[in-house]
């Protein structure tokens, strides 16, 4: 038996962020993308467990999902519907566009303005929404102009499509210039305790109050090798190195909003346990070395 922390976890514990100033989501999420077969393609290996952790995951507080078109593909978003639909009031389903799937493993941009609005559409009618709450660009199109791939978000938007817009795996000039076109409230880029390449847009997002949503937030890097630092402080807090990696997150910014994914109860329970995880101002100093 495990004996990392498990017992009672709440989402709720890590505190709130007002996305768009109107949408109050738990700071822990959950991100979908592992809700689908392996090379996050087709259907999942075990689909009644991925409709329990949907399920566990609210019960546990969780008030924010995240998905994407692209994850299956549409089969996280299909699931996510499945399982949840009618959805509770306070639950913020976020997807994403933009990006293709050729095979599994394999990932293709496509933010042309026909495709967006294909996607949309798509992704609405599998949702079962009426509007989506949080729409963004899953990427950065270098066939064409920026501008023109945040312009049809705009033009949904205004269509009542969508509510607010965010924007994924972008640099600093470029959140510069979406924000130029839209009022962007989310930025969703790589981030974790081994990969800190996006702190300039990290610090950005904390200075203009924008949700910070780090994908693949469990990686460590070597801080998780037997001895490294990250193993020392989750044995003595007895939590897992991802638990702590986590917390570390979470306590990094007000606006961060780790969506850790899984397609296993007994693994989301851990994860929304890390957010009752209060690391001490030592323990934040020695993972930021």
């Amino acid at each position: 038996m495990s004996t990392s922390r498990t017992a009672k976890p709440s989402a709720a514990a890590s505190g709130s962020f007002a996305l768009g100033g109107d949408l109050n989501v738990h700071r822990l999420g959950f991100g979908a993308m592992r809700l689908t077969g392996k090379g996050i393609w087709g259907e999942p290996r075990d689909r009644d467990e991925c409709i329990a952790v949907l399920k566990t995951a609210l019960d546990l507080g969780v008030t924010l999902i995240d998905t994407a078109d692209s994850y299956g593909p549409e089969v996280s978003e299909r699931i996510i519907a499945e399982a949840l639909y009618p959805y509770r009031e306070n639950l913020v389903v976020a997807t994403k566009a933009g990006l293709l799937r050729p095979g599994p493993g394999r990932w293709e941009p496509d933010c042309r303005p026909q495709h967006l609005r294909a996607a949309v559409e798509g992704s609405l009618k599998r949702l079962r929404l009426e509007r989506i709450d949080l729409l963004q660009l899953h990427t950065v199109d270098p066939k064409l102009p920026y501008a023109e791939q945040i312009g049809t978000l705009v033009e949904l938007q205004r269509e009542g499509k969508i509510r607010h817009i965010g924007v994924s795996n972008v640099n600093l000039e470029e959140l510069e210039e979406a924000r130029q076109l839209a009022t962007i409230v989310s930025v969703q880029n790589r981030y974790n305790l081994g990969d800190r390449e996006s702190e300039d847009v990290l610090d950005y997002c904390a200075r203009e109050k924008i949700g910070f949503i780090p994908w693949f937030p469990l990686a460590t890097g070597d801080l998780a090798k037997p001895g490294g630092r990250l193993v020392e402080i989750a044995r003595r807090l007895r939590a897992t190195p991802a638990q702590v990696a986590l917390a570390w997150l979470l306590a990094k910014s007000p606006v961060m909003l780790p969506i850790p994914g899984t397609a296993s109860v007994e693994h989301l329970k851990e994860n929304v346990a890390a957010s009752g995880i209060m690391l001490s101002a030592d323990d934040l100093a020695a993972l930021d070395a």
